[in-house]
């Protein structure tokens, strides 16, 4: 009885923090380590490109995927992996002081990534199984402003609390204590889950031996690339977020670079109350009016729209990069701009993997290879960004981001759909009761 009366839970009590437990880790290890490890003397190349290589989970998520849908609950594994990345992020915080602390804090943000996108994996089968496709339009919005409010946390919070410890504590014990407070924010996070995620249904298939867990995974693989238009949309995914892969690794060291190195010259608080605070809440604001927008206009009416407000606002950065402007107002209203827009359109890529590629027998693990491919996608760019950035400077990589839209353009004008969008499903459901 007491599952049942879970599960009933209005979607308000348990939307905005799992996606928030789900954006933290993310955020933190994506693009708060890159200042952290700024202030502790490594290098944009070594930062842009470790930092990088540990997001690899959340690319290949998609292979341990098919076992969510074989063991347990959906809501058994969110809990589980919460706790997992609560006690990592302690033992960052541990590595912090050692002499090669750069190579063991990334060996555990490798651990982090892979607890994080665990989590990602089961938070979303809880979402698709528990919410109908009307609630799912609905929500979307909520669900993206949720999970960047982990970046309000991880930058408008922790970077700027580091910024002031930094000075009183010095670099080290500053972001060890930053360290510490994320790992208690997941270990909080995750025992209100315990009373409050639905379970996200039983298991898909249940398994009772390797040689049907096989099976199921070779099931899972095969329904994937049967899907229709599956390649259309595999370039989809990819080219989205081609331009945000180049973008967001180097626009924290662009931030925080001398004005003599073509940077800005913020210090690390200030960057933490521009860009993550201010820039974090325009995301927010952005990703609720997208998903507003969306579920009034339909997905498929709006998409160029979407992929126009996610990309054309890298501008700001290019202008930044050419005037360099002193004035904290200047720099603030830039990024308020960019990071609406980047809220606005980023939702519409999450809606279409869920209503295009997640439909079927296995919702979980598709929306899982989905989610691994749009972060391919992010990944590759942002691995090869700090060679751009150090060989072409901050002004001519900024104008090459601007480039690097043109192929999500191409990419939203001819992708087919091959199931209703959120308008359509709602206008069939309500003929359908009629």
């Amino acid at each position: 009885m007491l599952k049942e009366k879970v599960k009933q839970i209005n979607p308000a009590f348990w939307v905005p923090t799992a996606y928030f437990a789900m954006g933290l880790p993310f955020v933190v290890l994506a693009q708060s380590t890159a200042i952290m490890y700024k202030n502790m003397g490594v290098s944009d190349t070594q930062i842009a490109f470790w930092t990088s290589l540990i997001m690899l989970p959340w690319t290949f998520k998609p292979l341990w995927s098919p076992l969510f849908e074989m063991f347990k609950s959906k809501k058994f594994f969110v809990v589980t992996f919460q706790f997992v990345t609560a006690i990592t992020f302690a033992l960052v915080a541990f590595s912090l002081p050692l002499n090669h602390f750069f190579a063991y804090s990334i060996a555990l943000m490798g651990i982090v990534a892979f607890s994080g996108a665990s989590t990602d994996i089961a938070t979303d089968g809880v979402y698709l199984n528990v919410l109908s496709s009307k609630k799912q339009a609905e929500y979307i919005g909520w669900q993206g402003a949720s999970y960047n409010i982990g970046k309000l946390a991880a930058y408008g919070g922790f970077v700027t609390l580091a910024g002031i410890l930094e000075k009183q504590l010095g670099v080290v014990h500053a972001w060890m204590a930053v360290m510490f407070g994320i790992g208690a924010v997941m270990a909080l996070v995750g025992l209100y889950h315990i009373r409050m995620l639905p379970s996200g249904g039983a298991v898909t298939k249940e398994v009772t031996s390797l040689k049907e867990g096989f099976s199921t995974l070779w099931d899972v693989l095969v329904t994937f690339f049967q899907k229709k238009y599956i390649f259309w949309y595999i370039a989809f995914i990819i080219l989205y977020r081609f331009a945000e892969g180049f973008a967001i690794k180097i626009a924290p060291l662009f931030f925080k670079a001398a004005v003599s190195e073509g940077g800005l010259g913020l210090t690390t608080t200030q960057i933490g109350v521009i860009y993550g605070t201010f820039g974090t809440i325009a995301f927010v604001l952005g990703s609720v009016l997208g998903g507003y927008y969306i579920a009034r206009k339909g997905l498929k009416k709006v998409l160029m729209v979407l992929v126009a407000s996610f990309n054309i606002p890298f501008v700001v950065y290019a202008l930044l990069a050419m005037y360099q402007p002193e004035n904290l107002y200047v720099i603030g209203l830039g990024v308020v701009m960019e990071y609406f827009g980047y809220g606005f359109g980023f939702v519409g890529l999450m809606l279409f993997m869920m209503q295009q590629v997640a439909p079927g027998k296995y919702k979980m693990a598709h929306y899982a290879f989905a989610s691994g491919i749009m972060n391919l996608g992010f990944m590759i760019p942002s691995m090869m960004s700090g060679f751009f950035s150090d060989m072409l400077g901050y002004k001519v990589f900024f104008i090459w981001v601007l480039v690097a839209t043109i192929p999500a353009f191409l990419a939203a004008y001819f992708v087919p759909f091959g199931h209703p969008d959120n308008k359509e499903q709602a206008e069939l459901e309500e003929g359908s009761t009629n």
